[in-house]
């Protein structure tokens, strides 16, 4: 049986999802903690770091970094994928069942993507691939 033409680009989109996934929840966390990229709220400013929010800031801005570049990938993902289902369900939930209708189906999607990438980890292109041992899924013989 033939592969599909993309299989052997496998591992380069798999860095590309965890690079720019990463890179993109960064931006609200350094939104939330530092005001930058037009702030938050109508005021555009930033939140205290002892609030839910900058809680939340603090974890997207570490965590996204993390995973941008590879580094505890699985770790980062995880945590990640449950401050983004924890925000689903807290902020726009309450307003509707439709998630295109409570805004926030970029929420879900950032967590199911952080899931994948928790379960999947960066691949070879990241600097979890680099140091070894830690990249690609996780094998039942090796717990």
């Amino acid at each position: 049986m033939r592969r599909f033409f993309m299989s052997r680009f496998e591992e380069g989109t798999l860095g590309l999802l965890h690079l720019v996934a990463g890179f993109l929840i960064a931006q609200h966390g350094a939104q939330k903690l530092f005001g930058a990229l037009g702030g938050v709220g109508p005021g555009g400013g930033s939140v205290p770091l002892a609030s839910m929010f900058g809680a939340a800031g603090a974890i997207e801005l570490v965590g996204g970094i993390l995973v941008a570049v590879g580094l505890f990938t699985r770790l980062a993902a995880f945590i990640l994928a449950g401050e983004l289902a924890v925000a689903y369900f807290m902020v726009h939930a309450p307003k509707g069942f439709w998630p295109l209708l409570n805004q926030g189906e970029l929420a879900a999607l950032y967590s199911f993507v952080f899931l994948y990438l928790s379960a999947r980890g960066a691949g070879k292109y990241s600097l979890d691939g680099l140091i070894g041992g830690r990249s690609g899924p996780v094998r039942i013989d090796t717990i």
